[in-house]
């Protein structure tokens, strides 16, 4: 499968589960600091909106300055009604928007960060596509696209998904259930997978340095 397909696919998923999600739980912190789930929402439609030409506009405005992009595109993103981003999310999923020269591979990742960022708080368990987390984890190991925090530090550690077989790199282990694992790697409070167990902290391995939760402006336009 195309990780283009994987894209729309994880979208429309996405879309599923806020569907079945009530005014409450909207309200209600995600992982992503600082964001609720009204705000996740309104995030991963904002490059769906506001398409690729504007996405250039914005760059050259901020000096690629990414994470102020996603900040002011998502604060007028979630003035929308609930309701109406996700009938956006639903009907654009098949959008084609991406960060020069990125591919889709961070937009699939950005993707897959934010269903956790949603599904894991609220304690929604569902099947995931493994082929969607894996090419998240294998993004974020080899080649993480601007906003995700760990990428410097992950360069002398052994990364390795217990429950999937992944395994990346050499040095200090850090191990975990593959759910838990993305989220350390990519910056975020690792949470609890369905597995309940979470992933050894990035910094070692020792337990000294635990990983951070992901700033609300670091997310890359993974969502494009």
């Amino acid at each position: 499968m195309r990780v283009y397909d994987m894209v729309v696919r994880q979208r429309r998923e996405l879309a599923e589960t806020l569907e079945q999600l009530t005014p409450e739980q909207f309200r209600q912190p995600s992982l992503c600091a600082g964001w609720s789930m009204h705000d996740i929402a309104a995030h991963l439609t904002t490059y769906l909106r506001f398409g690729q030409l504007k996405l250039y506009l914005g760059i050259v405005a901020t000096a690629a300055d990414i994470d102020r992009i996603n900040l002011t595109l998502t604060r007028l993103a979630a003035r929308r009604p609930t309701a109406e981003l996700i009938e956006t999310l639903h009907r654009r999923a098949d959008a084609r928007t991406t960060i020069p020269r990125s591919g889709f591979d961070p937009v699939l990742t950005d993707a897959v960060l934010h269903d956790l960022d949603i599904r894991l708080p609220l304690g929604i368990r569902r099947e995931v596509v493994e082929e969607h987390r894996w090419v998240a984890f294998n993004h974020l190991a080899r080649n993480p696209a601007l906003g995700y925090s760990r990428g410097p530090q992950l360069t002398q550690l052994e990364l390795v998904a217990t429950d999937a077989g992944w395994r990346f790199g050499s040095g200090a282990p850090v191990r975990g259930p593959a759910e838990a694992l993305l989220l350390t790697m990519s910056g975020e409070r690792p949470g609890e997978s369905a597995t309940g167990r979470p992933a050894d902290p990035v910094g070692g391995g020792s337990g000294d340095h635990a990983p951070l939760k992901r700033a609300s402006g670091s997310t890359s336009s993974r969502s494009s």
